[in-house]
């Protein structure tokens, strides 16, 4: 398959329609918006760690809006069990059988809000949907709604009463997004919105329509060049010393795995895509690395000790592993 296959997306105009609808009630946070779109479009699942108060769940109820799709947010909390998020059989008197009763999971888009205040046995539940888009209750398997999409957040302030994520889980997630708080004049406009009348967001796009631009997404060209790129990266997580960063294997217990590459490749499939472009270039994945690598490294404790995060090591990495020519354009 070669660039010229592949024509220019005309589906930018619809993806703008929609994000000008969610921009119309969230004010700023460019960045996470444009990620959230790109987990759309990719069909991942999206990690978001931030303060509260600042439109994370807003953003997604917006979207679900704009999107006609169906959205239920669960509040985890320390007393929540697995049968909370996926539903269990229940027995009903009258018939003398056992009814499914399906839980909240099964929405297009799906907030799992503090996910880290849950034990692992809770938060694994979501292993199997994320995954498979499935749910196995009492031995009986049940599609979630397609498309779907998970978004968790996490609070990083408070510690007391929260959870590490198992690692498994935390390879689920195509991205980690962090979302910082707003500039000044953006607080304004927020201030001004939330206290006079509330904004009205339209049905631009549907499910169906949806899922149209996410089949159209995958046929967006990556050339081999940058498929290498993309492993190469990872592959450095993991054996620094093969790239010239032996001074990263101190710091690095674990690397990503394979998910982290597929991640890197449909991430700058969907922003080409968003872009208007039937070919990824170079630059939509150099700007993925950090939100798809940050999550996945497993830090030693030198490297915690030495001040070290996992978006300085991926930055060192990016600057170490050459990017690749751009392909010729259609």
């Amino acid at each position: 398959m070669s660039p010229s296959d592949t024509s220019p997306s005309a589906a930018t105009p619809l993806m703008e329609q929609v994000l000008y609808e969610v921009k119309r009630v969230v004010v700023g946070q460019d960045h996470f918006l444009e990620r959230v779109m790109i987990a759309v479009l990719a069909q991942g699942h999206l990690l978001v760690e931030g303060v509260p108060g600042l439109a994370k769940t807003l953003t997604v109820k917006t979207l679900a809006q704009a999107l006609r799709g169906s959205f239920k947010r669960i509040q985890f909390t320390p007393d929540l069990v697995p049968a909370d998020l996926v539903g269990t059989r229940i027995y009903s008197p009258k018939t003398g059988e056992f009814d499914t009763a399906l839980g909240p999971v099964f929405a297009n888009l799906l907030l799992a809000d503090e996910i880290n205040r849950a034990p692992a046995k809770v938060q694994s539940a979501l292993l199997e949907v994320m995954q498979e888009r499935q749910v196995t209750i009492a031995g009986e398997t049940h599609k979630v709604p397609s498309p779907f999409l998970v978004m968790a957040t996490q609070n990083p302030i408070e510690t007391e009463g929260t959870y590490p994520l198992p690692e498994a889980q935390v390879d689920r997630f195509m991205m980690k997004v962090l979302v910082d708080y707003p500039s000044e004049e953006e607080e304004f406009v927020i201030a001004q919105r939330v206290t006079g009348a509330a904004a009205s967001v339209a049905a631009v796009a549907s499910m169906g329509q949806l899922a149209e631009l996410q089949q159209e997404c995958r046929k967006v060209y990556v050339d081999p060049s940058l498929m290498q790129y993309a492993v190469k990266l990872v592959s450095a997580t993991r054996r620094p010393d093969r790239y010239e960063l032996g001074e990263l294997a101190r710091y690095l217990t674990y690397g990503a795995s394979p998910r982290a590459t597929i991640g890197l490749i449909e991430g700058a499939r969907a922003l080409a895509f968003m872009r208007g472009r039937g070919y990824a270039l170079p630059e939509d994945m150099t700007v993925l690395v950090p939100d798809v690598l940050r999550h996945r490294l497993v830090l030693s404790y030198e490297a915690l000790a030495d001040g070290l995060d996992a978006d300085a090591l991926v930055q060192r990495i990016v600057r170490k592993i050459p990017v690749p020519d751009k392909p010729l354009a259609p």
